[in-house]
C-alpha cells in the first residue's frame, strides 16, 4: 500500500490523518460528518496520498462512522475497522488527531485487514435483535412493577391475585374493576396494574410481530442456518449478524474465539487444563449458550457427549464450554458454505 489514512468519528466531525506505510504522519483534517464533508475528505486524500493505493482505518463504522463508511463502501475503497485506543496508547495525550493517528498505525500494526460487517438484510436483522432486546427487558421490568404492587397491596386484592403464573397474572390485572367503595390508595394501584397489564399486552404483541421478522429474514437469507437442530430465527439471527458475510472471519477458530468458546489455557504445575473465555461477543456466546441448552434438553447424543467429557475430567461448565466450541466450528461452516439466499422484494 502507498499510504493509510486513519479517520476517528464523532457525531458532528470526523478527524483523518494520512500517514505513509511506516507510520509517519503526512497530513491531517477536520471535515463535517455529513456528505459534503465525505466528499471534501476523499478529495483531499486523493490530493494529497502519494500513491493509489490507500487503506483507510475507520474507528466506529457501526456508529459515528457509519455514514462515511457507507460513502467509502461506493467508491470500492479498501476498509479495516480498529478498535479504540487503549488507556496504554493514550499515555502521550488525547485529542482527535491522535486518535485517527493511532487508527492508522494500529492498522499498520494488524496481522490482517478487518473487514466490517456487512449492511443489507444482516443490518436490518441487527436492529429487530437491538428491537426485541429492549422489548424484553421493558417487559421484565412492568411485570416486576406488577409483582411489587400485587406485594404490597391490601389483603384482599392481594389474595386474588398472588400465586398466578405470569400470564395469568397479566390476565387478572386487566380484568379489575376500581369501585366507588374502595380507598383511595386500592383505586390508583388498581389502575396502575391495568395500566402496566395493557403495556405487558402491547410488549407481547411488538415481540411477536419482530420474532415473524426475524424468522422470515433467516429462512430467506440464511436457510441453512436455521435448518440446524435447535437454532430458531433469533439464535440464527444473531450468530448471522455477528458473522456478517463469508470471508470476514478467517476461520472456524477465529469465530469460537469472536464468541467466547475458544478454550483458554489455564495449566499449572502437572495439571492441564482450559478455562472459559471471558471475553469475545457476548451476544453471540449467548445465543450458543441457548442453543446448548436446548440441544442437552432434548438430544440423547449431545446428553452422551457432555456425559462422556465429564467422565473424562471436564467439569460439568468445561463440557458445554467444549460443546460450545464444537457448535463454534459447525455453524461456522453452515454460514460459509450455505446456499445463496433467495430472492427478497
Amino acid at each position: 500500500m502507498d499510504a493509510v489514512v486513519g479517520v476517528d468519528t464523532h457525531r458532528d466531525t470526523h478527524t483523518a490523518a494520512l500517514t505513509d506505510p511506516v507510520g509517519r504522519q503526512l497530513a491531517s483534517l477536520v471535515v463535517r460528518a455529513n456528505a459534503d464533508g465525505y466528499e471534501q475528505l476523499l478529495a483531499w486524500v486523493s490530493e494529497q496520498a502519494p500513491g493509489p493505493r490507500l487503506l483507510w482505518a475507520i474507528e466506529g463504522t457501526r456508529s459515528h462512522g457509519a455514514g462515511f463508511f457507507r460513502a467509502l463502501s461506493k467508491t470500492g475503497a479498501t476498509v479495516t475497522e480498529v478498535d479504540r485506543p487503549t488507556r496504554r496508547a493514550r499515555r502521550g495525550g488525547k485529542s482527535d488527531a491522535m486518535d485517527a493517528l493511532l487508527a492508522a498505525r494500529s492498522a499498520l500494526s494488524a496481522e490482517q485487514v478487518r473487514d466490517p460487517r456487512a449492511d443489507g438484510a444482516r443490518e436490518a436483522a441487527r436492529l429487530l435483535l437491538v428491537e426485541r432486546e429492549r422489548a424484553v427487558r421493558h417487559r421484565t421490568a412492568v411485570i416486576n412493577q406488577i409483582r411489587d404492587l400485587v406485594l404490597t397491596a391490601a389483603d384482599q386484592l392481594r389474595e386474588r391475585l398472588r400465586d398466578r403464573s405470569i400470564a395469568k397474572l397479566v390476565a387478572a390485572c386487566q380484568a379489575l374493576r376500581p369501585r366507588s367503595t374502595d380507598y383511595l390508595e386500592t383505586r390508583t394501584r388498581i389502575q396502575s396494574l391495568q395500566r402496566l397489564a395493557r403495556r405487558i399486552r402491547a410488549l407481547n404483541e411488538d415481540i411477536r410481530v419482530i420474532e415473524t421478522d426475524l424468522q422470515n429474514l433467516t429462512s430467506s437469507h440464511v436457510p441453512d442456518l436455521i435448518a440446524e437442530p435447535c437454532v430458531g430465527p433469533v439464535t440464527a439471527a444473531q450468530v448471522w449478524v455477528s458473522w456478517s458475510h463469508p470471508g470476514r472471519i478467517r476461520s472456524e477458530a477465529a469465530f469460537a474465539a469472536l464468541a467466547g468458546a475458544s478454550p483458554l489455557e489455564a495449566s499449572s504445575g502437572q495439571r492441564t487444563r482450559h478455562r472459559l473465555n471471558r471475553g469475545g461477543d457476548r451476544h453471540l456466546n449467548r445465543a450458543l449458550h441457548h442453543i446448548t441448552l436446548t440441544r442437552l434438553a432434548i438430544d440423547p447424543a449431545t446428553r452422551d457427549y457432555v456425559n462422556r467429557r465429564i467422565a473424562q475430567g471436564k467439569t460439568p461448565r468445561e463440557a458445554r464450554r467444549c460443546l460450545k466450541r464444537y457448535l463454534a466450528r459447525r455453524l461456522w461452516r453452515v454460514l460459509e458454505h450455505q446456499r445463496p439466499p433467495s430472492p427478497t422484494p
